[in-house]
């Protein structure tokens, strides 16, 4: 991954050749049929898969195949958004009735489709976020319990996690160890340990949540971060 990040257009183009079958079968399951070389789908998951290649990153916690289909669901989920804005500019051209009566037949039914699209991507990436979790232990009702009640507590907390998940090396060890760098953390910040141990579920749930990729969970709790 590494060489292809820093420019081996040989080994790259090897890559995306060997790997057109993954990207065939998960453009497939997200458009929810079969998709040909000369569909504008496969054009699509292929280019998704080459920017998720040159994006990767090694300690961010999925694999490049799981991050590789998330790029791939997104990118085309995007592309049917798009379309049906084009569809939608055409309702309001020149026809007969019939005609029209067929393009929001279309635009409703896309409607419903990118729906069910984005509702079962957001089920794929809360059960990546989940088993991510489990690997420290933790639960979705457990972090509901150890959230800090008031305030302050809430931001300071907050606050930790954010300089975690952007501190490679405080990050890196939570990944390794499963377990919080509370002695560095606490010459950082102005909490006491006793309080970052507290909070510790909640400040772990937080920094994962900021460093993987979550952008459906982002979105949903961005406010309150």
């Amino acid at each position: 991954m590494n060489q292809i990040q820093k420019g081996n257009t040989e080994l790259l183009s090897e890559v995306l050749e060997d790997y057109k079958p993954f990207v065939k079968k998960a453009a497939s399951k997200v458009c929810q049929r079969y998709i040909y070389d000369s569909d504008d789908e496969f054009s699509i998951a292929l280019i998704a898969f080459h920017d998720a290649l040159m994006k990767y990153q090694t300690d961010k916690g999925a694999s490049v195949i799981s991050f590789s289909e998330v790029v791939i669901k997104r990118r085309i989920i995007d592309y049917f958004r798009t379309h049906q804005k084009e569809k939608q500019e055409i309702l309001f051209e020149p026809g007969d009735s019939q005609e029209t009566a067929g393009y929001l037949e279309y635009d409703q039914s896309m409607k419903v489709y990118t729906a069910d699209l984005e509702s079962e991507a957001r089920k794929d990436e809360i059960a990546r976020y989940s088993a991510v979790l489990k690997e420290f232990g933790l639960t979705f009702s457990e972090l509901a319990s150890n959230s800090p009640k008031h305030k302050d507590a809430r931001r300071n907390a907050i606050f930790i996690a954010k300089l975690v998940s952007s501190n490679q090396e405080w990050f890196s060890e939570l990944k390794s160890k499963n377990r919080l760098p509370i002695k560095k953390i606490e010459k950082d910040v102005d909490v006491s340990r006793k309080t970052i141990e507290r909070h510790r579920k909640y400040i772990i749930a937080v920094s994962i949540l900021l460093n993987g990729h979550f952008p459906y969970l982002y979105e949903y709790v961005k406010e309150q971060l």
